[in-house]
């Protein structure tokens, strides 16, 4: 059908074993509810659900500390953690890197007592001025939300810095992983992350409608949805053991066991960099016309956006659909502050992102696309 570069915000090829393992769900007559009965069916569903959780957790060198909760989204998952920590009266640092995932939950936070302090990025490279989390410091911060890596620029937070502050000031570290899990290797052995929130459907090549965190179990969080467990009945109110405080109603059963299946697949097929990125930007910076933003000196997802001349994005983005078939993402990405700190609020840019099915000579292609354009 054509050539798809809109990975960063849904991966369109899934190992096979994703698809396999949903029909096998649905087909199979032999999974129930987990959690809502002793009988055989029911017991089917937990163990898939379970094998998802252990997978995720094996993935992010997770301990026993930490448990796994299923969301239908890393926005469901970031809004439960952010509603179920913060109340009236805590500060919370976070940045200009941010989605709307982040951003909208805190901005609604604030009407009801929270403040807010935002650590400002390069115009040029849109790098995190890193020395404003210490700046920004005082006695009622709780938390540091981050993003892991940048959905408009690609660059990665220098993380382990960010871990370190958060150790000094005894502050909750949450961190948004959806450009990040499945591509970057994510390590909580060090506890120094107290919720990472995840998409199952991006570079974890899980099923949309899938998502989730893994959080530490000590994490003191309220319910923001409650409802059925199968369990307490008789309790009226959510039970406070994890996974339970966060699932409330039936999980998506189907849709967990494809994203367990495609972490298993992660686990015996580990991400390997195949330079396609490099080569992307290489050529890409020969041509006067475009312009490209974001720091390329250090490690990174493989996420571009761009610019022809004074083009509005949305124009370039339709021209390399209509004449090329080429799917980009032109636009604001839901991350308004992040083109204001880079100076394309007024245009937005068109956005490039990989995924590891992409080949070199759709990359090939890309380049030769935009390489017609810039020279109309």
């Amino acid at each position: 059908m054509g050539y798809y570069f809109d990975n960063a915000a849904t991966t369109l090829q899934k190992p096979p074993v994703v698809a396999k393992k949903v029909a096998e769900i649905l087909s199979a007559d032999a999974y129930g509810n987990p959690s809502r009965g002793a009988h055989g069916y029911s017991l089917n569903a937990y163990q898939v659900v379970d094998e998802a959780r252990e997978n995720l957790k094996k993935l992010f060198h997770a301990n026993q500390n930490y448990e796994v909760a299923f969301t239908n989204n890393a926005t469901v998952a970031l809004n439960e953690v952010l509603k179920g920590l913060l109340q009236a009266g805590d500060h919370v640092i976070t940045t200009s890197w941010e989605h709307n995932s982040v951003l909208r939950p805190l901005y609604q936070l604030e009407t009801s007592g929270i403040t807010l302090d935002f650590v400002s990025s390069s115009s040029v490279t849109g790098e995190l001025n890193l020395a404003e989390f210490v700046e920004k410091i005082t006695t009622k911060t709780k938390a540091i939300v981050i993003n892991h890596a940048s959905n408009v620029t690609g660059n990665l937070v220098d993380l382990a810095a960010i871990k370190k502050i958060c150790r000094e000031h005894d502050l909750y570290l949450v961190v948004d992983a959806s450009q990040t899990a499945g591509v970057v290797p994510i390590d909580l052995s060090d506890e120094g992350i107290d919720a990472l929130c995840f998409t199952g459907h991006k570079s974890l090549y899980g099923p949309q409608g899938t998502g989730g965190v893994c959080l530490k179990k000590d994490l003191p969080l309220e319910p923001v949805l409650t409802g059925g467990d199968g369990m307490q009945s008789f309790s009226k109110t959510q039970p406070k053991r994890l996974p339970t405080l966060l699932e409330a109603g039936t999980v998506n059963v189907p849709g967990i066991a494809g994203l367990g299946a495609s972490v298993a697949w992660l686990l015996e097929n580990p991400y390997q960099s195949n330079d396609l990125g490099e080569l992307f930007v290489t050529e890409l910076q020969k041509m006067p016309e475009v312009t490209l933003y974001g720091d390329f000196t250090k490690p990174r997802v493989d996420v571009f956006s761009l610019n022809i001349k004074d083009a509005e994005s949305a124009i370039v983005s339709d021209l390399l659909w209509s004449e090329f078939e080429i799917a980009t993402r032109p636009g604001y990405h839901c991350a308004p502050l992040m083109h204001e700190a880079i100076g394309t609020a007024d245009r937005g840019t068109v956005r490039f992102s990989f995924s590891r099915f992409t080949t070199k000579a759709e990359v090939v292609l890309a380049i030769e696309a935009l390489k017609d354009l810039a020279q109309r």
